[in-house]
């Protein structure tokens, strides 16, 4: 596996690169300290696999996006947070370690990756699991639930904006906010999430 690792804490991407240069399958072709070098160096030496801190320098997940359509991308990171770790895999990571683990679960997930699979930490799956079974109602704020309801029933931004006498860059701004909370990619998928909540009826028509 030809590797490449994007992290800004040069020790730690030292002590990586150390541990896999013991690995018999894995060799570390390129390191990044800036998200901007980044997709120039993909470009410049392509790898199989690329280990990506997800606070680097403020890289986004429309970033990851970009790196997986050149190489196969897992996030490596200390945070833990269920949401951001959901977006990674959303933008397209095929993996999420967490930094805490140990080589061998990396080496675990590396190949799990580029056999076409992803692979997260066992209570990220869990946590998937019950996601799946329980609608994420209560991560919705009021308003966030009235924007929902108004782009489920079928408005554009500017009417929403007009009905709650609010900017439409507000309106822009929870909606990114609701997309990322409850994992959809489009309007389609957030209307069926909110028949889903229960915030809609399935026929209900806007007035």
């Amino acid at each position: 596996m030809q590797v490449a690792l994007a992290d800004d804490h040069a020790l730690f991407r030292q002590g990586l690169k150390s541990l896999l240069r013991l690995q018999p399958d894995a060799t570390v072709v390129a390191e990044y300290e800036r998200a901007a070098d980044i997709l120039p160096g993909l470009e410049r030496t392509p790898c199989d696999i690329l280990l990506l801190d997800l606070q680097m320098d403020r890289a986004t997940f429309a970033e990851i996006e970009t790196y997986a359509e050149r190489t196969t991308v897992i996030v490596v990171t200390a945070t833990e947070r269920i949401d951001d770790t959901f977006a990674a895999l959303r933008a397209g990571a095929r993996g999420v370690v967490f930094k805490r683990f140990a080589i061998e679960t990396l080496m675990v997930a590396m190949r799990t990756a580029l056999d076409g699979h992803v692979w997260m930490p066992p209570e990220l799956q869990a946590e998937m699991a019950t996601r799946l079974r329980q609608p994420a109602a209560v991560a919705l704020t009021r308003r966030e639930r009235e924007i929902v309801r108004h782009v489920a029933l079928g408005l554009r931004n500017a009417e929403v904006a007009a009905k709650l006498n609010v900017t439409e860059g507000t309106v822009k701004t929870h909606l990114n906010n609701i997309f990322q909370k409850l994992a959809v990619r489009d309007r389609v998928e957030l209307a069926l999430y909110a028949v889903r909540l229960g915030i809609i009826a399935p026929n209900e028509r806007r007035s």
